[in-house]
């Protein structure tokens, strides 16, 4: 069983980067496939990017590529997620999750962090 925490999030300005960070308590964070998704105020929970094992693999949405990279550190139990040029329409509650596979779509996460929230102020 995988417990996720995620961290990193808060108040910034529209234009300027964050980093979160979710951390995995158990002891086989390198057999999950990890992802990021968000959920904006009054809307569904949307996929953001996911990240293979080893790392070498990486999906993102469409509308999010050249702006947001997720990397891992399998050493540290940790998935990370860089978010630059920060836009109001990116305020949400990021979450982290685990899969056996690499894919996008949400119910293919068994494991989820509790989620942390990002405002980006115009």
């Amino acid at each position: 069983q995988e417990q996720l925490v995620e961290s990193g999030g808060g108040l910034v300005q529209a234009g300027e980067t964050m980093r979160l960070s979710c951390e995995a308590s158990g002891s086989t964070f390198n057999s999950y496939a990890m992802g990021w998704f968000r959920q904006a105020p009054g809307k569904g929970r949307e996929f953001v990017a996911t990240i293979s094992t080893s790392g070498r693999g990486t999906l993102y949405a469409d509308s999010l590529k050249g702006r947001f990279t997720i990397t891992r550190d399998n050493a540290r139990n940790t998935v990370y997620l860089q978010m630059n040029s920060l836009k109001p329409e990116d305020t949400a509650v990021y979450y982290c999750a685990a899969s056996y596979r690499l894919r996008s779509t949400q119910r293919e996460y068994v494991y989820w962090g509790q989620g942390t929230q990002v405002t980006v102020s115009s």
